[in-house]
């Protein structure tokens, strides 16, 4: 009797302790979340054609599934094939052509290149820069468009790029957005940067060409812009619009639409200050929808489209709310088809009005999975900084939060430098998991964000380690204020930029912080600019290279900004994380950061990753991740006497 109620109980409690760990978010369970992407809307524009895709864990790989389901919400259902449904859009308006993307082998990289007697040699030879890019050694070869008949099937056709040794689409990210027919089907516009070694490092000049099928003759149509263009889209009246950022070598600048009209090329967002993300055409070619950063979230906009040289049209914003639209799919009447998320929500697919700003949710892939899990409460607080500005704060409290306790707090630094801190949801840094586990983190949207105008967006070049780490501490020390803060328990934690913030924040916190994470951070300016692949980005945002001594910007970086020159300050627990295969903050800059502080006695941890770049991309080690993660800040900062 006593055996059989001893197993009764047991039962209950493994069924219990399982409830009740479902109850809030675990790594697990984030990882397995069904991610969304959209195929497109159908040809009839009444459904949205998409895909979910999940990591299995314990084969490590990714499956995916395809379904349709009405633009104004109801059944879902899964499709075998997309072809009958969606256009392709490398296929011509009027049939006959179709574009292909193909590697093409144009140089002489590896030891077998030059010497074909050495058929097992391992080794690259370069003589010029850009050897290597994001996460890939260059090996000679290059990403080139080419046109087929469409109904050819051995591959072969024109390289529109023959014997240029560019890249389209754009490497590392670039994909069919980067290349595009025009209405009449007789000309191919795509974008490259058609430098090459260390002219390619050192500029961000793209542009967007013009490929003529019939007279096979390419011509440049934004010469005449040193920055960023990208995108192009042809609205159905003809009317060609882009991307465009001005200023060469800065990743980061202003990004507005641009649109040629007969009377010449206008600026539509000028004089709107803000940072577009994306853009689409409306259906009857009069108007422009875009998404963009505005006070901590990324909202849709629209703006109007003149046919004359004035512009007199201001956007409108047409969403608003606490999430994030992070993506127009499309256009179906008076309903845009759009991403939306949000810190407890991963991506979903919804249907925005354009004129009242309501929304339905049409994809609901992870709506199981959120019913059963108790959600964060999210706060939007403004604090003021000390140059007297009035700062967006993200502050996200444990499920269950009760003010009468007190619990430990994360400060979160973001990457970027200039990326929008808005209603994100990652699948790494992800702040519904970091409450689950009983923590309040702040998230400040410090200076050098978009969102809050070009002006906070900017100031952060050539200022790294100035106003916007008061932004941090501003913001850590607001929050702390609050009887619900333990103070004696709070850690600070980011990636990029924000492992460099970490990094600088561990030599000058004042006994703020029991703990620090950085993965993939700066530690040594000198090195890293010695190392890095994308040169434009460090010369704009330091100022220059380190041996210019009469540059006073480049100089104050690498002296006064440089981690590196205070780790002797270094005073508190640290976990450092670094990809082997992060060549745009290379190996060096963790393997020094733990070096230093192993050799002072300090506790730290290195969790490297060889097979991973600036992200961490395979399911299971991104599970090891968390669990390390969490595991050092149980150890010094949750559980610290």
């Amino acid at each position: 009797m006593k055996k059989k109620l001893l197993l009764t109980l047991c039962c209950l409690y493994i069924v219990n302790f399982g409830i009740s760990q479902s109850k809030v978010m675990t790594p697990e369970q984030l990882i397995e979340l069904n991610r969304v992407s959209a195929v497109g809307l159908s040809n009839d524009g009444k459904q949205v054609i998409y895909k979910t895709s999940t990591f299995d864990l314990k084969t490590n790989q990714r499956s995916s599934k395809t379904y349709s389901v009405s633009i104004h919400g109801g059944d879902v259902k899964s499709l075998d094939e997309v072809g009958k449904w969606v256009n392709d859009k490398n296929i011509s308006p009027d049939g006959k052509w179709k574009l292909v993307a193909k590697e093409v082998k144009l140089q002489k990289v590896s030891g077998n290149d030059h010497y074909s007697d050495v058929p097992n040699s391992n080794v690259f030879i370069y003589d010029q820069l850009n050897y290597r890019h994001w996460d890939t050694w260059e090996d000679g070869s290059y990403s080139h468009i080419f046109v087929q008949s469409a109904t050819d099937t051995l591959n072969s056709g024109i390289d529109l790029m023959e014997g240029q040794p560019f890249d389209c689409p754009q490497k590392p990210f670039g994909g069919n957005e980067d290349y595009i027919w025009s209405p009449d089907s007789k000309k191919v516009l795509y974008v490259t940067k058609k430098l090459a070694g260390t002219e390619y490092s050192v500029s961000t000049n793209s542009d967007i060409y013009e490929y003529n099928i019939e007279t096979k003759q390419t011509i440049n149509l934004t010469e005449n812009n040193k920055g960023y263009d990208t995108h192009p889209a042809f609205s159905s009246k003809g009317t060609l619009a882009w991307l465009q950022m001005q200023r060469d070598g800065y990743e980061s600048d202003k990004n507005d639409i641009i649109v040629r009209l007969p009377d010449g090329d206008m600026n539509l967002t000028k004089d709107w200050d803000g940072t577009v993300n994306g853009f689409i055409w409306s259906k009857d070619g009069t108007k422009i929808y875009y998404n963009a950063p505005i006070g901590g979230t990324v909202q849709t906009f629209q703006i109007d489209v003149p046919d004359g040289k004035k512009n007199k049209s201001k956007p409108k914003q047409i969403s608003e709310g606490q999430f994030d639209i992070n993506g127009i799919i499309g256009q179906s009447g008076n309903h845009l088809i759009v991403y939306r998320r949000d810190m407890n929500h991963a991506t979903e697919i919804y249907n925005l009005n354009i004129t009242s700003g309501e929304m339905k949710q049409l994809s609901e892939a992870n709506n199981k999975i959120y019913k059963d899990i108790k959600m964060s409460n999210i706060e939007k607080r403004v604090i003021k900084t000390t140059d007297g500005k009035n700062m967006v704060t993200w502050v996200i409290y444990p499920p269950d939060f009760d003010p009468s306790k007190k619990y430990p707090t994360l400060l979160y630094c973001q990457g970027g430098p200039q990326g929008a801190l808005s209603q994100f949801y990652s699948f790494r840094w992800n702040f519904q998991l970091m409450a689950a586990n009983g923590y309040i983190i702040v998230a400040p949207n410090r200076r050098g964000m978009p969102g809050h105008g070009i002006e906070w967006n900017e100031q952060i070049s050539k200022d790294y380690g100035g106003q916007n780490m008061n932004d941090y501490l501003s913001a850590i020390d607001d929050v702390a204020k609050e009887p619900y803060v333990d103070a004696d328990r709070l850690g600070c934690v980011g990636a990029s930029y924000g492992g460099y913030s970490v990094f600088y924040l561990a030599s000058r916190h004042e006994g703020r912080f029991k703990s620090f994470i950085s993965h993939d951070g700066i530690f040594n300016w000198r090195s890293m600019y010695g190392t890095t692949e994308e040169l434009f980005f460090v010369n704009w945002d330091l100022g220059g290279a380190y041996w210019n001594k009469e540059n006073t910007a480049a100089q104050k970086s690498y002296n006064e900004f440089n981690p590196v020159n205070f780790v002797d300050k270094w005073d508190s627990p640290i976990l450092i994380i670094q990809g082997g295969k992060d060549f745009r903050v290379p190996i060096g800059q963790g393997l020094e950061a733990f070096q230093a502080a192993q050799l002072q006695g300090i506790k730290s941890k290195l969790l490297f990753f060889p097979d991973e770049n600036h992200w961490v991309l395979s399911a299971q080690n991104s599970l090891v991740w968390q669990r390390e993660f969490f595991k050092w800040l149980e150890e010094t900062v949750k559980n610290v006497q």
